[in-house]
Parts: C-alpha cells; structure tokens; sequence
C-alpha cells in the first residue's frame, strides 16, 4: 500500500510544479494490460479466501505475476522515472526469488503497525534468516495513515519512480494543434 501514496504525491508535485493533468492524460504507456493482470493477480492471491486456498502455488503465482508487471515495467523504460520503477520491481523480485517466493516482513516492521504474522499464504511473511534481507519489507508506515503496512526499499523506489513519472509527465509542454491559414 505504500505505492499508493506515489499517485498523489505525485500529482501535487505535479501541480506544484506548474504541471497540468492533460499531460498526465497525453502519457503513453505501453503493456498496461499486462501491468494490470499482474497487480491484479496479486490483489486477488493475497485475500485471505484466495491465499487459503493456493497452498504451494502461492510462491510461484506471485513470482510469476512480479516477473510479468517487470517486464511491462521495462518495455516502458523511455518514460521519464520509469528506470527508477524497473531498479524498484527488480529489487523486490530479487528478494522474493532469493526467499521461495516469499517477500520477508522485518518482525520489527509488523510490530510496529501491531500486525500479527500471516497464518496463510501472503506477500509478506516473517522469515527466520531471509536472503538478501535488506531488501524486504523492513519498513512500516506510521500505524495512524491510511492503509499503513510495511514497505521495502524496492518499494520505495517504485514509489519514487512512478511519483517522477507523473510530474514529468504533467510538466509536458502542451500539444499545439493545427490552425487553419488566414485567407
């Protein structure tokens, strides 16, 4: 959820920055289909009803999931920011596939938002002695935002990257339109 608070940031950056909405609006990104089949395929795998229920397929539908919104991620490279995105997922999936498809939560971080550790399948989990763990979910967010959870560094730079994307994207000079000759 961390992720989230890029669009807004972003927008405000935007707008603070003397950025205009039909900019943002002129973004042409590329595989957005395929970005939202993977986000959405998460969404799905980690409600509780769908994680109960995936037993050992969990790992590897969201290693695939992560692998298919990175390769979208990266056909988009050209757009301002969105390098900063592709370090960001490629971080994260380096954590995930280093851990069993797994993305470790810092005991400190869960604590700290008062969570309790995932009794079913979940994109974080707490893992005894994670690979690469400084790359995981050793953040939290302050338990009174909205939607607060725990975040990684990738997760972060994702954050960073799409909030760039749309103030350099809001920053665009407007189009000019073709006007007909005086006669």
């Amino acid at each position: 959820m961390f992720i989230l608070y890029a669009v807004p940031i972003g927008l405000v950056l935007g707008f603070l920055a003397g950025g205009r909405i039909a900019g943002l609006a002129a973004l042409k990104l590329h595989w957005t289909g395929v970005i939202l089949l993977g986000l959405a395929t998460q969404v799905i795998l980690f409600t509780d009803t769908v994680a109960a229920r995936v037993g050992d397929l969990g790992p590897l539908i969201y290693v695939a999931s992560t692998v298919l919104v990175l390769a979208a991620v990266v056909r988009n490279w050209a757009i301002p920011g969105m390098p900063i995105v592709v370090a960001g997922a490629a971080m994260n999936l380096a954590a995930i596939v280093a851990n069993g498809g797994y993305m470790p939560a810092g005991q400190g971080a869960l604590e700290a938002l008062g969570k309790a550790e995932p009794t079913i399948y979940s994109n974080s989990s707490v893992v005894p002695d994670p690979a690469l763990w400084f790359l995981t979910d050793i953040f939290a967010l302050p338990s009174w935002l909205p939607f607060a959870n725990i975040f990684s560094p990738g997760d972060v730079l994702i954050g960073v990257g799409i909030a760039t994307v749309i103030v350099v994207a809001m920053r665009r000079p407007a189009v000019a339109t073709a006007t007909p000759a005086a006669a």
